[in-house]
């Protein structure tokens, strides 16, 4: 399937690799099918946006939060779980959107409102996670190490 896209033009899809969102994602309820795809082709391998299926112009860039720190959790509910036919923990992955600034430097994270993706049945979900412990723009240079910075 030909499928234009924001980030990477027209590009060719197998149809296995769209993702139904039955709900949406808030903001956008009426776009239910997205793809993930890789930003390799813009020189980038730790982003990814996930691109609408039916509106061009509408891509989140995205990144594996634990990417960046291994102390990022959350709990799904019984509900989110069964809804979304999770039945093994390796099926799952999670992604954060990445609200993109100029400077790069002032780019954020969103936390609060993780992408789980049930990779094995194609399903996806952002998830509001109810805890104070995580904000909707988390600063993306909080995660650069002073080592990256050049720091010591």
């Amino acid at each position: 399937m030909k499928l234009g896209t924001k980030y990477g033009g027209e590009i060719i899809i197998d149809h296995s690799h769209i993702i139904q969102f039955p709900a949406g994602i808030p903001g956008f309820e009426e776009e239910k099918e997205f793809v993930l795809m890789d930003m390799s082709h813009v020189g980038n391998v730790a982003f990814q946006a996930l691109q609408s299926i039916h509106t061009p112009s509408l891509a989140f860039i995205v990144i594996d939060p634990y990417m960046l720190t291994s102390a990022y959790e959350f709990t799904l509910d019984d509900a989110t779980i069964e809804r979304m036919a999770i039945k093994h923990i390796e099926d799952v992955i999670v992604r954060v959107i990445v609200t993109v600034k100029s400077p790069f430097e002032q780019s954020s994270l969103n936390l609060k409102a993780p992408i789980v993706i049930n990779t094995r049945e194609k399903q996806g979900k952002q998830c509001i996670i109810e805890t104070s412990e995580y904000a909707t723009k988390t600063p993306l240079a909080s995660f650069v190490s002073s080592e990256a910075k050049g720091g010591s």
